[in-house]
Parts: structure tokens; sequence; C-alpha cells
């Protein structure tokens, strides 16, 4: 229809511009779902969900790594083939371990005390961090925790000429106590002063470690060579025992060493022990031990954790002259805090996943589990948030359109001049043009008519305006 039409026109102002009605009346367009609206909804649910999942995997608990790094001790000792049955063991579940040589357990404490080291396990002998000259404090704040003890470590101590019973009568000796970098060194070094015996000053310290030792001591060029489990090889401790004029040192202040150094005990070598028939030692032998332990950093995987200890038992757990059958490996630790995944193993052992299925079959099952707290924490919830969502969505097209035709109104009831009724109609017709062609739910068509019917409403009010027609209500 023609807008000039005079028919059209106010009769009250036949000049003036009329507020036309929109060109073309229709209906929006129904549906029964919006699947965009939907789909955003649905979506913004999923991507949360899948960032807390994802933190779920790799925070709360990530997959255990496939390599580890050990530093076991100098090739070919005691520690050494110990670290090689490990590498067998982890190998047999799918984990690859790196064995490092050292020097001995105090070079393993350095290099796990170093995370640039990359040292993930080592075999430390307990009462290093009890030296401050050698290791330094901070090191017990360094993230290391102890998996447990896995072997005593006793000293034996042998020496020529007549008997002795305190370590302070060793003063003026030549002392084979052990290579440089050794635990059991250090540990000797320690109680030798604590007798007022001092290197340099009043002794002479060789660094003499094992065969090597007792040849000299039998050679005569060594008066005393303090052995340790590692070093004290049975032919040779025997070899020892039936030379003349050679004694194996009994600590009768055994008891006044384990007061003064805790992560000392006693421990007593059995009459006949190197020999039943000849009955040698012909008396049990008191002396002193300290223990082995296995160190880890902190960040060491709970399954991990658990295979290593299994490990352990496999290794250590058999008896031998120094331990009895299953005493080891041990929940005892003396330098560094007992692993909490290591006492629940200890109480428990290992959790039923890793008992009935492989490892690598366990670990993914047990990190899947991880998943079901998060789905049912916080996803579960999310989805009750999708119809609220879904509904705003939908709604907001028509709160923005509400927010057009307040602003329209209040600009030409502002501001109630001819040029402003011209642009207040073409914006009306406009914003019911575009609600016309809206697509959306059926469920939301009330929303639909009940702004139809402000537009009407808002038209009214104005063209009574534009009339001068003071009772518009």
């Amino acid at each position: 229809m023609d807008n000039n039409d005079p028919a059209r026109r106010s009769p009250e102002h036949p000049n003036e511009a009329p507020l036309d009605e929109p060109e073309s009346r229709h209906a929006a367009y129904y549906f029964f779902v919006s699947w965009l609206d939907l789909a955003v909804s649905l979506g913004i649910t999923v991507i949360v969900g899948a960032v807390v999942i994802w933190v779920a995997i790799r925070v709360i608990q990530p997959a255990p790594p496939t390599t580890l790094t050990m530093s076991a001790g100098p090739e070919y000792s005691r520690f050494w083939f110990a670290a090689q049955k490990y590498k067998e063991i982890l190998a047999r579940n799918g984990v690859t371990l790196r064995v490092l040589t050292s020097s001995g357990t105090l070079e393993n404490l350095v290099r796990l005390a170093d995370p640039a080291s990359h040292v993930d396990l080592g075999f430390v002998q307990s009462g290093l961090t009890s030296i401050p000259s050698v290791v330094s404090p901070d090191t017990r704040q360094v993230g290391l925790m102890s998996l447990g003890s896995v072997s005593n470590w006793p000293l034996f101590v042998f020496y020529r000429g007549p008997e002795l019973t305190r370590l302070s009568e060793f003063k003026g000796k030549r002392l084979a106590i052990g290579r440089e970098g050794s635990g059991t060194r250090q540990i000797v070094l320690l109680l030798l002063r604590a007798n007022g015996v001092e290197p340099g000053s009043n002794a002479q310290m060789l660094p003499l470690v094992g065969e090597d030792a007792v040849n000299a001591l039998l050679a005569g060029t060594v008066d005393v060579a303090f052995l340790t489990a590692d070093s004290a090889r049975p032919v040779l401790m025997e070899k020892m025992i039936r030379t003349p004029d050679i004694r194996l040192f009994s600590f009768t202040q055994a008891k006044a060493y384990v007061r003064s150094f805790p992560f000392l005990s006693q421990f007593e070598v059995p009459m006949g022990a190197f020999d039943l028939a000849d009955n040698l030692p012909a008396e049990p032998t008191a002396t002193v031990e300290t223990t082995v332990e296995l160190i880890a950093r902190d960040t060491l995987h709970p399954a991990l954790s658990d295979l290593i200890v299994e490990a352990a038992g496999e290794v250590h757990g058999g008896a031998s002259l120094l331990h009895a059958a299953g005493e080891y490996p041990a929940p005892v630790a003396h330098d560094f805090p007992l692993s909490p995944d290591a006492v629940r193993y200890y109480k428990s052992g290992k959790s039923f996943l890793y008992r009935t299925m492989p490892f690598w079959l366990a670990s993914l099952v047990d990190r899947l589990l991880v998943l079901v707290v998060p789905i049912v924490v916080v996803l579960i919830p999310a989805i009750r948030f999708v119809p609220p969502l879904y509904a705003w969505r939908v709604k907001s097209r028509f709160y923005r359109r509400y927010g057009e035709l307040i602003a329209l109104e209040r600009s030409v009831l502002d501001d109630p001049s001819e040029q402003n009724y011209v642009e207040f109609t073409e914006k009306l017709n406009a914003i019911e043009k575009g609600l016309n062609k809206l697509q959306m739910p059926v469920a939301y068509a009330d929303h639909f008519y009940e702004l139809r019917e402000h537009i009407s409403y808002v038209r009214s009010q104005i063209a009574a305006l534009q009339r001068g027609d003071d009772s518009r209500a």
C-alpha cells in the first residue's frame, strides 16, 4: 500500500508522515528444537568437561614414565649386581632402567640431590646426612624419600696384633678405610674421630677396599682393615680369621655407639659363621651396622613405586649370612621420610588392579578410573546447566530486540521532532521485520507474540504522541 495515500494520513495532521505498519506481516519460522543453540550449549559443557578430564589425566595422575635412571655403585660391586637384577625385573613390566656406575653411596646421594642429574633412584647408606662436612644439611630438603631399607650393612674390622677392645687404640696405625666417595669410608671416619683417631695427625688412612685391603693386611703393609658387606666376601673373611695374629675386632662398646649414632644398630657375628666345622669364629662377636636404603625422588609415580618395592623383595628377600629370609625390604628409614606409597605397599601390598592385570594394563585402567571423579563431580552437574543455557540463548534474541525497542522509544520521547518520528517509523518497522524473520522453537512462541504486542503498543503510544493525544495510557 502506498504510504502517500491520503487515507493513511492522520486527519488531525494531514501533512505529517504516517506511522506506517510494516509492509509485510507474517509469523516467525517455528521448529521444535534450535539445533544450533543446543549444539553451542552442549559444546560449552563438553569443552569444560574435556578441560577437567585433561587436568585429571595430566596433573592428578599422569602416566608412569617408561624409563628410570638408577645410580648403583662401582662396576661388579654388590650394588651394581643388584641394580642389574632390578633392570631385568622392570623390563618384564615394560619399564627400562638405566644403571649408572658410581664411586659409592655418597655419589649416589649427591646425584639424587641434584635435579639436573636426572637420577630417579639410588642405593644410599644411612647416616651420611649426619656428616655436615660431607653432605650439606640442605640435602634433606631436596625432595627425596625412602622406599625402605633393602639390606643391612655390617662393619667388619680385622686387625693385626694383640687383642684390642676400643677404636681409640688404633691411634698410630695404618688403616684401610675404603675408597674415596664411598659411604663406608665416611662412616668409619666419623666413628674414628669420635674416638680421637684423626687422619694425618695420629693415624694413616689408606683408600683400600675389599681384596686389596685384605692382601695389604696379610702382607703387613696395613694394620687394620675396615670391611663391609660388599667387600667382606666370606672367602676373604675366612682367610683372615684363619691367619695367625689377625683378629676380628669386637665392638664391646656397641650399645654406646648405637645410642650415640641413631643410624647405627648392633649386629652379632654368630659363632661358627665362617666355618662350622672349625667353629670360626669361636665365640659370638659384636659389631655395628648401618642400613642401605633405596632412595627416590618424591616425584616417583605411585605405580612405579609399587613395582620397585616389589622388585626389591625379589632381589633382597633371600636369606644370607647377614640377614634372614624375608627380612628385607623393610619399612625402615633414617635420613629421609618413608614414601607414603611405600608405606601403603608394606601394609597391604599391590592394589587389586596390579595384582590381577599386567602392569601396563593396570596402569591404564588405574588412570581411566581417575576420570570417574571429574565425570561424576563435574560433568553430570554441568549437564543440568544445558537446558538453562539453551533457554538463555533463545531468549537472548528477544532481549536484544527489547533493548532496541526501549532505546528507540526513549529517543522519541526525549526529542519528539518530525525527523525523529520518521526515523522512529523506519527503525520500528525494521525491528518488527527482523522479528518476523526469526527462527525459533515452538516452546518459545509466547515470547514472540509478547514482543509483537509490545511493538504495537509502542507504535500506538508514539502515534498518540505525534497526534498530541494526551489521553494515551
